[in-house]
Parts: structure tokens; C-alpha cells; sequence
């Protein structure tokens, strides 16, 4: 079978790649535009594995992707603009990506018919929920331009499956961390401060809670999804760690054996969402369960950055500062 994997030299999709290639015969064309978050270096352990083909292409150029996509059995859809800090300066690129760009991949794979198409998505499509987990059919109520952007990616490729019979499925993750994340989120973003010698900016009262899942179950869960889910249906991924970003800090500075002192409480970010999270009984259902502990995989992703200063070094120029 032949993949098409758009944002393949990001974070998630390079993750992704990885897990295909250890756990099928499967080849992937790896679609990117290597924006500031795209990187080949992502890609250099497996560039050279024979089943792997590199494009640089945008998912909004629809010439690049109609020569790129024929003969691909199956779309996975990571492509996006998906820092939320980033969409509240500058939304205009967001949505051209996150919605432009879904539709011009979803209407070439009608043409081209496509036998799969996953599209990639996040539990902050649902937007803040105080008690509770949301389920797939509740409503969406995104509340930043980012997480508004990716909720009519959703629509659309959902739209594609009612009107054109395009086979879709979607996933909505949870906060994913793990090697190769762009050092502009907290986990890798913080690691590399303390490594440098600078704070960290934890906004507000750090009391916002998110759950948190390795990417490496992330994209297991997603994998199983493509290979067994239902056509139309909507997927949340999470592995139920549910923390504030106060304990997550502290738990970055007892691994980098730094203390509070570190810590630079910062003005909250506009529209910051108090609480993410979602019920995944319907991927339960088909199998799927996270294989890491959250302490396990935190520690795993920081030996990563201190081993790897090569790969991020390079990277923290193009990273806002909070």
C-alpha cells in the first residue's frame, strides 16, 4: 500500500512515518512544504530507507499535489499551521493551510480516488470543558483562530465524505510530545530554555489542564484508525493524562534538576482554554490503549533534547518568544 502523508517532516507525521515503516511493508511519499516547522533533518534515520519518497510541495498548490498524489492508496492529512500563539498574529496563513489546503487535498482525492483519507485533528476543536469529557458527536466551539481553523478542516473533509463518497476518517488528539518537536511548545520549548540557561514562561497561574499523550501512542492510535476505523467517523486520542501545565513544569525541572526559581509566571494568553478532555472509548474499542506512562515518555523526550542539541539548535532562531 502507498501513503501519502502530508506535514511527513514535522512532528507528528515524521513520528508517524516511523511507525509505518517499523510496523508494515508500507511505502509513504512524505508531502511538505518545510515551513519553519518543517525540517528533512526530521527525516534523516529513515530518508534512506527505499520506501520512503521526499516532495516539497504545499497542500494549497493544487498543481504540486495533483502531480504528487496519483497512484497513492491512502491520504493521512498532518499538514497545518497548529501553534496557537502564532494564529492570534497571524490567522490569515492558518486558514489558508488548515481549510484551503484540506479542501484542495480532499477534492484531488475524489479525482484520484483515494481509498482512505485520514485527516488529522485536535481535541481543541471542542474548546473548554470544566467537568467532563467530550465525545466525538458533541459540538465543536473553537476558541482561538488555530483551533477554529482546524474545525473547518474537519467540516470539510466531512463534508467531502457526505457529498462526494470520499472515505474519511478523522482523529482529534490530545497533546502530543515526544522527539522532534519544534522547540516552540512547552515541553521541548522549556527543555531547551533550561538548557540554554534562560527561564520558563508559564502563563498565568499554570493551573490550565491538558492531557497528555507520547506521540509514539499518538500515532499508534491513529495508524490503527487508518487500517480499521469506520468511514465517516470521528476518533478522539488521549491517553488520560490529564495535568496542569504547573505539574508538568515541575516535573520538567526535576528532570533537568533545576528548581522553582526557574519558573516566570507571564500574562495569560488571550482566549487560553482552562481545560482539555476527551473520551476515547470509541478507539478503545478497536484495540487501541496508550503503551507509555506519562513520566516514562516525559523522561524519554528530554534525553532527546539533551542528546540531540544538533537537530533543535539549529531550529530555535525561527522560534516566537512567549
Amino acid at each position: 500500500m502507498r501513503l501519502f502523508v502530508t506535514g511527513g517532516a514535522g512532528f507528528i507525521g515524521s513520528n508517524y512515518v516511523r511507525h509505518v515503516l517499523a510496523t508494515s511493508d508500507d511505502a509513504v511519499t512524505v508531502f511538505d512544504a518545510l515551513t519553519y516547522a518543517g525540517n528533512r533533518a526530521t527525516l534523516a534515520d529513515v530518508e534512506d530507507d527505499p520506501r520512503v519518497t521526499f516532495v516539497q510541495g504545499d497542500i494549497c498548490d493544487r498543481a504540486a499535489v495533483a502531480a504528487a498524489l496519483p497512484g497513492h492508496d491512502v491520504v493521512v492529512h498532518f499538514a497545518a499551521e497548529t501553534h496557537v500563539d502564532r494564529s492570534l498574529l497571524d490567522p490569515d496563513v492558518f486558514v489558508r493551510t488548515n481549510c484551503s489546503g484540506t479542501n484542495v487535498l480532499c477534492d484531488l482525492s475524489v479525482e484520484h480516488g483515494v481509498e482512505r483519507f485520514v485527516h488529522i485533528s485536535t481535541d481543541e476543536v471542542y474548546g473548554s470543558i470544566e467537568v467532563g469529557s467530550f465525545r466525538e458527536t458533541d459540538a465543536l466551539s473553537p476558541r482561538s483562530p488555530y483551533s477554529a481553523s482546524k474545525a473547518g478542516s474537519d467540516l470539510i473533509a466531512l463534508a467531502y465524505h457526505e457529498t462526494h463518497e470520499l472515505p474519511v476518517v478523522v482523529t482529534r488528539s490530545s497533546n502530543q510530545f515526544g522527539p522532534y518537536q519544534f522547540p516552540e511548545k512547552l515541553v521541548p520549548f522549556f527543555v531547551t530554555n533550561l538548557l540554554e540557561g534562560k527561564k520558563v514562561p508559564l502563563y498565568g497561574d499554570g493551573l490550565n489542564v491538558r492531557d497528555w499523550m507520547f506521540v509514539e501512542d499518538g500515532c499508534a492510535g491513529i495508524d490503527l484508525v487508518r487500517r480499521e476505523g469506520l468511514v465517516g467517523e470521528v476518533y478522539n486520542v488521549g491517553a488520560g493524562n490529564e495535568l496542569t501545565n504547573q505539574q508538568v513544569t515541575e516535573r520538567l525541572l526535576a528532570l533537568m534538576e533545576r528548581d522553582r526559581s526557574w519558573v516566570e509566571h507571564v500574562e495569560d494568553r488571550k482566549g487560553h482554554d482552562r481545560r482539555y478532555s476527551i473520551d476515547t472509548t470509541r478507539i478503545r474499542e478497536l484495540g487501541w490503549s496508550p503503551a507509555h506512562g506519562f513520566d516514562e515518555a516525559l523522561e524519554r523526550t528530554v534525553r532527546f533534547y539533551l542528546d540531540r542539541r544538533d537537530w533543535w539548535e539549529p531550529l530555535r532562531s525561527r522560534v516566537r518568544n512567549r
